[in-house]
Order: structure tokens, then C-alpha cells, then sequence
């Protein structure tokens, strides 16, 4: 079966948006909300698997049973001018600057935002990926719900989690005082907070001990069984349930449309988003490789909106006959919750290392959740004023390089 082609409006200039998480939706937001009144001259189209927005700060309440809002991606969209095409992304062609959805539609595109983010990495440790249970979408979670809810009526069970990360110890911490009657057990090859200063890792392996998470830092996971994790050594450890935090990787299909990437299959970016092999691609949040001062930037929500909204920027400026201008993003905070009565904030130099400030306790549990709730309204504010969207920090000396402004 052929694929339906769209045909190509005469004079408009068409951006297709790949993807509508938070860095995919703050591009379409900002883009439309800014070229609203030149909409003869400028489409914009968002394309993504499902019309539900995915909260991906609060995937680890979900797999924990907790219910979460729904949010409709099409009615945020509402009054922008923003097209909105439900489907999944399976190719897309450089060279005739087209995207294929579903193997059945053929989208024709001038501007391409490429934001289709990044995926529990399940393929480096054999039988991750047949047995193990991730938070790459609303529906992977909920799949681990279901197991966890089948454990308990159960009786009991082990629930291993893999990665001493942040997504780890956010999961390890709302299992285990969602489910009590649970054994959680956390591994990874660091100890949790390690990346935290002294007071802050203190009181998140303080407040796992609390719930009862037996912690096992400096192991590396060597293979995922039916039943157990087996550790480098030997070692087996039973598990009922396996949850898998540790790492994360990219769709090949930039790859394969020919588009410089990374080790990691992330698409390498100028200073200004754009693609350095195709201009007329932007890549932003975690299927970008957006090098700053201190680095590549890691894929969190804190600096994935802001690369949507520059994107948006930047395209805009470009449609006006303007250059683009560097981006430029510092790191300001880490927030964890560790269950829903607690929570640690490591605040943090703009390269991310931590500070010596931080909140802990109730005052840490407000901060997050204002942080974990904030991405949604802020898009609506931005439909009626595009302007507040384009505050964060800048990051001073960390990525400031010759010739920035």
C-alpha cells in the first residue's frame, strides 16, 4: 500500500514537530503562538503516538499506582493554529524533507523539529530487555502497576530496581511506601545521591532506610532472568518484579535518515539547535547532542523546555530574515522526591554540580512539586504570552564562549 502524501501549500512555510513531550511541546507552543497571526504563511504540525500528554516527572507515582491526570495534548493546541497528527514516526527522509507516519502518511516538511526523546536502555545487559519492566511511557508503567498489584493481593514479592540514578531512587522510594508489604531492593553501581552534596545524599539514603529499601551500591547488573538479577561475580539476587532505570537511549531513525549523530545516536546541534550535517533540522531535548561550557547537556526537563522554546526562537528569527542566536542553559537544581512525604532538592551550579545548599523534608516535597507540576501551565501561558516562556538560566561563565552575547 502506497503512502497518502500531503501536498505542499504554495507559499507556506510548513515546520513539522516529531514528538510532543515537554521539549516537543514547548517548540509547538512557542512557534505557533508566535507566528499565530502569519498562519497563511507559516503551518505548524505536531506529530506524536497518542493525544495524551505524558508526565514523565511522575511515570515512577504511576508504575507505583498512583492515578495521574489526563491532559490533552489536542486541546492545549486549541487556538494556536497548530495542526495536530496522531500517529507513530517511521522514517524520515533528509533529502526530500519528509517524515512517514504509520507507514501510511507522508508529511512534507521546509523545517523539521526533531524531539522524540529517549527510552529506558534495555539492550546493553542480556534479558533487560525480555524481563524487565521500564518507565519509557504511561502504558510501561502502568504494565508495572499492574505487577506490583498482582504481588501484593499476592502476598509479597521482591521488586529489584536497576540504576542508582535519579529515576531509581524516585521508584525505589514510592514502591516501597506504596506497597509496603513489598521487599524493594535498589542496584547500581553508585551509591544513591552520590551526586549530592554530604547533607543531601545523607538524607536520601536516610529516607530509604525509613521505607525499608535495601540498598546495594558498586554492583553492576550482569543479566535479567525470568525470576532474578544476576550481578557481576555471580551473585543472584530473586526478584518478582524488575524495574529498569539504568540508562537510556535514542530511536535509530535519525541515523538512519542520514543526519550527523552521536555515540548515542543523538543528533549533533550547532550552538543554535540546528542539525550541523541538515540546518534545516532542529533537534532539542534528550534526542539532541547540545554541547555547552561545561559539556553535553543530559536529558532532564529542566533544560529540555527551554531547548524547545529556542528552537521555536530561533525558527522564528529565521522566518523573519534574522540569525539565530546560541543557545545557552545552566543547571539550577536536582529535585527528588522520596515518596510523597518527602523529598531532597540539591541545588546546583549551572554544570550541575551540586552546591552546598539544599531543601530536605516538607519544604523539599512543596519545591518539587510546584517544579513536577509546572511544565503543563506554562504552556498555557505562553498561547497568550509567548515572551514567558523564554526566561531560564543562562548559565554565565559556564557556557558563555567567544563570540556569545
Amino acid at each position: 500500500m502506497s503512502a497518502q502524501r500531503e501536498t505542499r501549500t504554495d507559499g507556506t512555510h510548513h515546520v513539522v514537530v516529531l514528538g510532543a513531550g515537554y521539549a516537543g511541546m514547548a517548540a509547538a507552543v512557542q512557534l505557533a503562538a508566535r507566528t499565530g497571526k502569519r498562519r497563511d504563511a507559516v503551518r505548524v504540525t505536531v506529530v506524536n503516538a497518542g493525544e495524551r500528554f505524558t508526565e514523565r516527572m511522575r511515570l515512577h507515582m504511576t508504575a507505583a499506582g498512583r492515578p495521574l491526570d489526563a491532559m490533552s495534548i489536542p486541546e492545549m493546541l486549541e487556538g494556536t493554529g497548530a495542526r495536530f497528527t496522531r500517529g507513530w514516526v517511521t522514517a524520515v527522509h533528509a533529502g526530500t524533507r519528509t517524515v512517514r507516519v504509520d507507514d501510511e502518511r507522508v508529511l512534507p516538511y521546509d523545517t523539521l523539529v526533531y524531539a522524540l526523546g529517549g527510552v529506558a536502555d534495555t539492550s546493553a545487559v542480556p534479558g533487560a530487555d525480555d524481563y524487565a519492566y521500564t518507565l519509557s511511557s504511561a502504558q510501561d508503567a502502568h504494565l508495572l502497576a499492574d505487577r506490583l498489584r498482582t504481588l501484593g493481593d499476592a502476598g509479597g514479592g521482591t521488586v529489584a530496581v536497576v540504576g542508582t540514578g535519579l529515576t531509581g531512587v524516585e521508584s525505589a522510594a514510592e514502591i516501597a511506601e506504596r506497597h509496603p508489604g513489598l521487599d524493594v531492593v535498589l542496584l547500581g553501581g553508585e551509591e544513591p545521591g552520590a551526586a549530592m552534596n554530604g547533607k543531601a545524599a545523607a538524607h536520601v539514603r536516610a529516607a530509604l532506610e525509613r521505607l525499608g529499601v535495601r540498598v546495594r551500591g558498586g554492583v553492576r547488573v550482569a543479566k535479567v532472568l525470568a525470576g532474578s538479577v544476576e550481578l557481576e561475580g555471580g551473585e543472584s539476587i530473586a526478584a518478582d518484579a524488575v524495574l529498569w532505570t539504568g540508562g537510556t537511549r535514542v530511536a535509530p531513525l535519525a541515523a538512519a535518515a542520514g543526519l550527523e549523530v552521536d555515540e548515542r545516536g543523538r543528533i549533533v546541534t550547532d550552538r543554535a539547535l540546528r542539525s550541523v550535517s541538515h540546518p534545516e533540522v532542529y533537534a532539542v531535548g534528550d534526542a539532541a547532542a547540545i554541547r555547552q561550557g561545561y559539556g553535553v547537556m543530559h536529558g532532564t526537563c529542566q533544560g529540555g523546555m527551554p531547548t524547545g522554546v529556542h528552537a521555536a526562537l530561533s525558527i522564528d528569527r529565521a522566518l523573519r530574515g534574522r540569525a539565530p542566536r546560541p543557545f545557552r542553559f545552566g543547571y539550577y537544581h536536582t529535585p527528588v522526591s522520596l515518596g510523597r512525604g518527602d523529598a531532597v532538592v540539591q541545588f546546583t551550579r549551572p554544570d550541575g554540580s551540586p552546591r552546598r545548599i539544599c531543601l530536605v523534608g516538607a519544604a523539599a516535597v512543596r519545591y518539587k512539586e510546584t517544579v513536577t507540576a509546572s511544565p503543563w501551565p506554562t504552556y498555557g501561558r505562553m498561547k497568550k504570552m509567548p515572551a514567558s516562556g523564554a526566561f531560564w538560566p543562562r548559565g554565565g561563565r559556564f557556557t558563555r564562549v567567544r563570540g556569545d552575547r
